[in-house]
């Protein structure tokens, strides 16, 4: 029996929030448009944050308006705080993520607050949450290391990632911001976490600074993590991690898995078209190599047809 593979897909949130053009509502919709097309099933759309800060976003009620919502398809939505909730709850959110640091500096420079005062600021959205029957998922960021203190103690992601499973996340995507990890070092990251949150309840979201996240994708797979966070074309970085790349390309985490012989539900041929127009709406070169292998075979294979 094949194993199925849940995929989180950050592009039109994480992938576009840091794109220094700005990226229309309607490219952005028909993003999400083509990812569902091409068998996503869970598609975070936008952030629910102040366009001051992440002005990429400005235009986040107008993309939950434009949704064209299909059956079976999760839009969840990023929201930092109860203001941002309510907004989110109020364009018609039923799934929200909050997002906390393992790195006390990367917290301070990110959203000028210590670890726990961030977390502390989550649980009013928790408890509306509640009420509202809206699920939640945690997002950790710099689990293996940070950009300002280098490695990150594996035993301080457990206690981030345990303190956002007690306040109510269904769900902990464990986030190697700046891509420095290796199999190794993000096995010793899950062995303390898994210790203390049970891995069903875990994600992996892997940056490719490195040329590491297909592998630590495999390797967190073979440890038991069934969810993983990609982006796809590889869109993406941090504004507050100077170098860091996107996350892993959602092509090449779907070539890998069905390699493994893992189900996806995801039609690759349409995700590389997908990644393909994205790649040239935003004016940048996808950064998925399977994207670039299959798209140059495929235009070999047209050429010798012409011939």
């Amino acid at each position: 029996m094949m194993e199925r593979v849940r995929i989180v897909e950050v592009g039109p949130r994480d992938g576009l929030q840091n794109e220094k053009q700005v990226v229309p509502a309607a490219t952005k919709l028909a993003l999400i448009e083509r990812l569902a097309v091409a068998g996503l099933r869970d598609i975070e759309v936008t952030s629910f944050v102040s366009p001051k800060w992440v002005p990429q976003m400005a235009d986040q009620a107008e993309v939950m308006r434009g949704l064209r919502r299909h059956p079976g398809v999760n839009y969840p939505v990023l929201t930092p705080n109860l203001k941002g909730f309510e907004a989110a709850l109020a364009e018609g959110a039923t799934e929200v993520a909050v997002f906390a640091s393992a790195s006390e500096s990367f917290s301070q420079k990110n959203i000028n607050c210590s670890i726990a005062e961030s977390i502390d600021r989550f649980v009013p959205v928790f408890e509306a949450a509640s009420r509202a029957s809206v699920k939640v998922r945690g997002y950790v960021s710099c689990v293996v290391a940070c950009p300002y203190e280098g490695p990150t103690a594996p035993a301080k992601v457990a206690d981030v990632a345990l303190r956002l499973r007690e306040l109510g996340c269904y769900e902990v995507s464990l986030g190697d911001t700046i891509g420095a990890g290796t199999p190794g070092s993000v096995l010793r990251m899950l062995e303390a976490v898994a210790a203390r949150v049970s891995v069903e309840h875990l994600a992996g979201h892997y940056h490719d600074t490195y040329g590491m996240a297909v592998a630590n994708v495999h390797a967190s797979y073979r440890f038991g993590l069934r969810a993983f966070d990609s982006s796809v074309a590889g869109l993406g970085g941090c504004p507050y991690a100077k170098g860091a790349t996107g996350n892993v390309a959602t092509e090449d985490l779907i070539y890998l898995l069905h390699g493994i012989g893992a189900e996806t539900g995801v039609d690759l041929e349409a995700l590389v078209d997908c990644g393909a127009w994205i790649s040239s709406a935003i004016g940048r070169p996808s950064q998925s190599r399977v994207a670039r292998a299959l798209l140059a075979r495929r235009a070999a294979a047209e050429e010798k047809q012409s011939c």
